[in-house]
């Protein structure tokens, strides 16, 4: 077994002494406190044996100071960690029975693959034969056993990174933690390690906690994933759940690509149902959404309309935009598009047509069923 919990945990960074006067506020994305900057806050989750969590988020959001505090590189300033069953607050890195796999490789240079893999169980004066073994098996798993004489320098970033990653499988660890470990990859590199890790984890028996900024990452490999701002829990849920039920407009804006187009519009209560108008132009909500909004007894307001790119379809009598500029991206156009004074994107497949759509005035439609309405107030989503 290897579940970890972290419970209502919180990392603030102390001032020197010439700082302990700083009043509360917030600066940038970071609380501001008397006892220091608030990095994490009432961070809470239950992660099961052998799941795959992802903490995604934008730069500053607390998600690579949690996975630290979690490797024992960073101290917890209050809260509790357990890694199976075990309390952890206290204990030191090497005896967590866990590995890391870092954004920059952190390979020894002056020694080959097969020695930076083996380095680990060395110090653990583990028999030759066994240490051996592991390597071996690591290697083969990664496709790196032609590399195993070779020092780092002679290796492509790809290479090097499943080195990283063969160090860390070749422990065996309970929970093995991974920052960025594809941020420094070209986009082509980092398809084909997305894949390798999806093929990795079904090959091992370990619980993954892996931290990015790419919610693409995020979507692809996570068994679930959270969403992190400003060291707050946006969200967690699979990402199919994520992605059709975001909680509110932050989360909506930053799962999926293109992102989130949204609309000023008024939420409505004709004949018991609930409808949206915006631009004029009205779509009766679809009846699970009725449902939820009926549940909450929420009241006719002006709202936030969020529809995403590819649920927007070229019909008549819906929302005019005027394209700016037309994507060619193969088997789709990506129109962008000022409607009002915003910016949309509808994503509008070709059927291996060439249309031109340049400067002119298109009408944007979209059913019930994809529509979100969020709160003016507090950006949440009303449904929830």
């Amino acid at each position: 077994m290897s579940d970890v919990k972290l419970i209502n945990i919180k990392k603030v960074y102390p001032f020197t002494e010439s700082r302990k006067d700083q009043k509360e506020n917030k600066k940038g994305n970071l609380q501001i406190t008397k006892e220091g900057v608030v990095a994490v806050q009432e961070f809470n989750l239950d992660i099961a044996d052998k799941e795959f969590i992802v903490l995604v988020g934008p730069s500053g959001c607390g998600k690579s100071t949690t996975l630290r505090m979690v490797a024992g590189l960073e101290e917890i300033s209050s809260g509790e960690l357990y890694i199976d069953g075990e309390y952890m607050n206290d204990v030191a890195p090497k005896d967590r029975d866990i590995a890391m796999v870092f954004q920059s490789y952190a390979l020894y240079p002056h020694m080959t693959v097969y020695d930076n893999m083996a380095y680990s169980l060395k110090i653990k004066h583990t028999p030759k034969d066994e240490i051996d073994r592991k390597v071996r098996e690591a290697a083969e798993i990664l496709d790196i056993t032609q590399y195993l004489k070779r020092k780092p320098k002679a290796l492509s970033g790809g290479q090097r990174q499943r080195v990283a990653i063969g160090r860390a499988i070749v422990r065996n660890p309970k929970v093995l933690l991974m920052d960025e470990p594809l941020s420094n990859l070209d986009a082509k590199l980092r398809n084909q390690m997305r894949a390798e890790i999806i093929k990795l984890r079904q090959r091992i028996n370990t619980t993954f906690i892996y931290v990015t900024h790419d919610q693409t990452e995020a979507m692809t490999l996570g068994d679930r994933i959270v969403v992190m701002r400003d060291g707050f829990i946006q969200q967690i849920g699979t990402p199919q759940e994520v992605y059709d039920h975001p909680r509110n407009l932050f989360v909506s804006g930053f799962i999926g690509t293109p992102q989130m187009n949204y609309f000023d519009a008024k939420l409505i209560k004709e004949n018991g149902k609930y409808a949206v108008v915006s631009d004029g132009y009205k779509v009766v909500l679809a009846e699970e959404k009725q449902e939820r909004l009926a549940a909450k007894n929420v009241e006719e307001q002006d709202v936030i309309l969020g529809v995403r790119p590819d649920h927007i379809v070229l019909g008549e009598g819906g929302i005019v935009g005027k394209v700016d500029v037309s994507e060619l991206m193969g088997p789709s156009c990506h129109l962008h598009m000022t409607v009002g004074d915003k910016d949309v994107i509808a994503i509008v497949p070709t059927e291996g047509k060439a249309v031109d759509y340049m400067g002119k005035e298109v009408p944007l439609t979209f059913n019930g069923s994809v529509c979100h309405v969020f709160s003016k107030e507090n950006e949440m989503n009303l449904e929830f």
